[in-house]
């Protein structure tokens, strides 16, 4: 059975930021409910979410960069340039994503109709994700039928219901919060997140729901997003594929109280950056535990990098090989495979200065020094391997910068929920 890990990182070097429950609801003014229309055939899974503000609220969102992109995207990106970047809530569904149909946009429209006329709002104020099988036609008349039944719903703790409703192949929900002051005043930050498969982002992955009580400008939220998701769900990757419907939405709405902040020079941004931080900087740990068949997260922490992007990319380059995800799985601490990860990767630095080491709960052992190996003890190293939560620790010796990427193992079961993903 797989064991998940605790929500979060440590707070000690976050002072001023406290963990709360909550994750969507966390913030004041968001409610939040899920429930089974029909998409699913098994009744006790959700597969349809819906996310709400009882006042308007500043949005950013980044989107996949894949060519092929599910028919909510486009229809979320229309709404937001309608809105000038503000919203009231969300509708999403699992189980079908919406993507390669003739008539998805149209589809899309009608479920932020739908939810508009069950919430009293209009049309644009909706914004829509969907998830689950490519090529599939939306069967849009499950999703009619259930909407006043999903509004009607609507409470301040329905966060558990949504974010259950937007599980595909994931084995647990994924949410987590914070709250933190601006000034004297508190204000929360949280959000919920789903994916397991098909992930290997550029500018976003799987879908992410995120709100705060906090007030601020849609412009200065779209930064902040835009900052964080670079160190954050873009250094995530469970198997290489950049899925069609990737998506995150952070949405504020200011009921916290706040004074508004609307510069990058205002300290407060600086926390509202760093809470967005926390949040999503866990639910990526929390995506990689969960990645399809996953038995292991697997950390590669780059460091001593000429720059930031170096780290990054070299960190992320270990993280998807599928060789050496497949000997983490095998507990094999086969460190070659490491060095032609991170030899293939695309950026510029020397390897005859590397160094790598293997780290768990269990201990810490060399395998790797100036680019070549070192004698190790086998027996320890199977051991470190054991654990199901390890970090490579590679240092570039070459610069100060550094960056982290997360991943997991590559096993049997990854291959048999895809192999018949779609039945």
């Amino acid at each position: 059975m797989k064991v998940f890990p605790s929500s979060t990182v440590s707070l000690a070097e976050h002072e001023g930021f406290t963990y709360t429950e909550g994750g969507v609801c966390a913030a004041e003014g968001f409610l939040a409910n899920g429930l089974n229309c029909g998409l699913n055939p098994d009744k006790e899974k959700n597969d349809l979410a819906l996310l709400y503000s009882t006042t308007p609220c500043a949005t950013a969102a980044v989107y996949t960069t894949n060519k092929v992109q599910g028919a909510p995207i486009p229809v979320t990106k229309r709404h937001l340039d309608e809105t000038g970047g503000m919203s009231r809530a969300v509708i999403a569904n699992s189980k079908n994503a919406n993507t390669c149909n003739a008539d998805g946009e149209a589809k899309a429209e009608e479920m932020c109709r739908l939810a508009a006329d069950a919430l009293g709002l209009s049309p644009e104020e909706v914004l829509v994700a969907s998830t689950g099988v490519i090529g599939q036609i939306l069967p849009i008349e499950a999703i009619r039928g259930a909407i006043a039944s999903l509004a009607a719903g609507l409470k301040p703790d329905g966060n558990k219901e949504a974010a259950y409703a937007i599980m595909t192949t994931d084995t647990v929900k994924k949410e987590n919060a914070v709250s933190f002051r601006l000034g004297d005043t508190v204000c929360h930050l949280g959000g919920m997140a789903k994916g397991s498969g098909m992930i290997h982002p550029n500018m976003a992955t799987t879908l992410n729901f995120i709100t705060t009580d906090a007030a601020i400008s849609p412009e200065l939220l779209q930064c902040a997003l835009s900052k964080v998701v670079k160190t954050t769900y873009n250094c995530l990757s469970i198997d290489g594929d950049t899925s069609t419907n990737d998506m995150v939405l952070v949405m504020a709405n200011g009921q916290a109280g706040n004074e508004f902040v609307t510069s990058t020079r205002d300290p407060r941004y600086l926390v509202i950056e760093q809470a967005l931080a926390i949040v999503m900087g866990n639910l990526t740990r929390m995506l990689a535990k969960d990645g399809e068949g996953a038995t292991k997260l697997l950390t590669c922490t780059c460091s001593s990098a000429p720059d930031e992007d170096t780290a990054i990319i070299v960190a992320k380059s270990v993280i998807r090989s599928p060789l050496f995800k497949c000997a983490i799985f095998g507990e094999d601490a086969n460190w070659g495979r490491v060095l032609c990860a991170i030899g293939y990767a695309e950026a510029d630095f020397a390897i005859d200065k590397v160094d790598v080491d293997l780290v768990s709960e269990f201990g810490r052992i060399a395998v790797c020094r100036n680019g070549s190996g070192v004698p190790f003890s086998e027996e320890t190293a199977a051991k470190i391997l054991s654990s199901d939560e390890i970090t490579v620790d590679v240092r570039l010796n070459q610069g100060k910068a550094t960056g982290t990427a997360w991943g997991c193992d590559l096993t049997y079961d990854y291959v048999k929920i895809n192999g018949d993903y779609r039945s």
